[in-house]
């Protein structure tokens, strides 16, 4: 694969790289005038006749392709570019095999990308999180799990003279319908915004099967680049013990939220990053909540910087300067600590289980969004 090669009809016009890819090569190819963009997958290879092996190895690695192969093709049927409301999606056009490779092309475009998101205004960052929400309420009214959701999947984009910046959702290789994941030793995805389901399925948790990993899984990662977007960095957990969030939520650790969030974005964000998925909101909900910008607005630290967790490519985090005395835990992560104490936890009464196999039942959770406990208006302690 070089500048120049003709693989399955289209034209290589730029060297392959991996820049990026992960586990392709990817270069900029055309096809009957028009540009495009084609990845190389490294892995899996389809096994070629008369190739080495033992006849049990070759039926595992052609099982394998059999499976990759439809995979990929039932996400391309069930998201198609030309599908109403899919103009924020960026997907596949083609997908094929030539000789033991397979390849997938997506139209060319301008990849640019708003580097730092929480600079944005209040109503720019609310805009930007609800194309994002809405592109993701597409995948999930079929359910498919976006699977790797996370900021460089994300291309924050503004057009021409446009107002606002939105969101497109790129990178769909590691798709799947809700529920049918691929296999645990064959799934991808980024440990630091992976779901505390997903961290385990992939950890070999043999309590956990494939069934469980559900849209709910996308909104877990989306509780954290919601927080990222609003602030610039993740909700805070102690990176010296833990490897994720996701872990830190798995060893029944409370991530931090930023004190300069709103209380309603702050409820948001702790019923996404919920440990239990069933206790998650669907996304349709989430988009409901943002409808009201000033959600999105950052006010004043409403208590002292415990510890710092930073984004990639950020100056590195502060040393934890001790406990949280009011957490009773490991240091308070997160710029400004939790705004509220556990009471402030949205419900979850009578949480549906989600669904085992393809679909996710409807969520219960109910997001307090007006900054008071309960329904008769008491303030939170807080506010007293």
């Amino acid at each position: 694969m070089k500048n120049g090669d003709e693989i399955g009809g289209y034209l290589l016009v730029s060297e392959p790289t991996n820049a990026g890819g992960g586990k392709c090569m990817w270069a900029f190819a055309e096809k009957d005038g028009a540009p495009y963009f084609l990845k190389r997958f490294l892995e899996p290879k389809i096994p070629r006749k008369g190739s080495g092996g033992s006849p049990e190895s070759r039926r595992i690695r052609e099982e394998t392709c059999r499976a990759f192969e439809a995979r990929h093709r039932g996400i391309m049927d069930r998201l198609r570019p030309d599908a109403p409301g899919a103009g924020n999606l960026v997907l596949a056009t083609d997908f094929f095999s030539e000789g033991s490779t397979y390849y997938k092309v997506t139209e060319r475009i301008d990849t640019s990308s708003l580097a730092e998101p929480h600079t944005l205004d209040t109503r720019q960052k609310a805009v930007l999180l609800r194309t994002l929400v809405t592109s993701l309420r597409l995948l999930h009214a079929i359910d498919v799990v976006h699977g790797d959701l996370k900021p460089s999947n994300v291309l924050v984009q503004r057009r021409g003279e446009a107002a606002f910046h939105t969101a497109k959702l790129i990178d769909f290789d590691d798709a799947y319908v809700a529920g049918e994941p691929p296999d645990r030793t064959e799934i991808a995805g980024d440990s630091l915004y992976g779901a505390p389901e997903w961290r385990r399925y992939v950890q070999g948790d043999p309590a956990l099967d494939g069934a469980a990993l559900t849209a709910a899984a996308d909104v877990f990662a989306l509780g954290l680049m919601t927080h990222a977007y609003l602030t610039g960095e993740l909700p805070g957990y102690d990176a010296e013990r833990y490897g994720s969030p996701a872990d830190a939520v798995n060893a029944g650790e409370r991530l931090g939220v930023d004190g300069r969030l709103s209380h309603a974005a702050a409820a948001l964000v702790r019923a996404m990053t919920a440990a239990d998925p069933a206790a998650r909101p669907r996304v349709d909900e989430v988009l409901d909540a943002l409808k009201d910008p000033q959600v999105c607005a950052l006010g004043a630290p409403r208590r002292e910087s415990r510890l710092r967790v930073n984004l990639p490519g950020q100056q590195p985090p502060r040393a934890a300067r001790g406990p949280d005395p009011a957490a009773g835990t490991a240091p308070a992560p997160g710029r400004g600590t939790d705004p509220a104490p556990a009471a402030d936890t949205p419900p979850a009464a009578d949480a549906a289980p989600r669904a085992a196999a393809s679909r996710a039942t409807a969520s219960r959770v109910r997001i307090n969004l007006t900054g008071r406990d309960a329904p008769g208006g008491r303030p939170r302690p807080s506010e007293r």
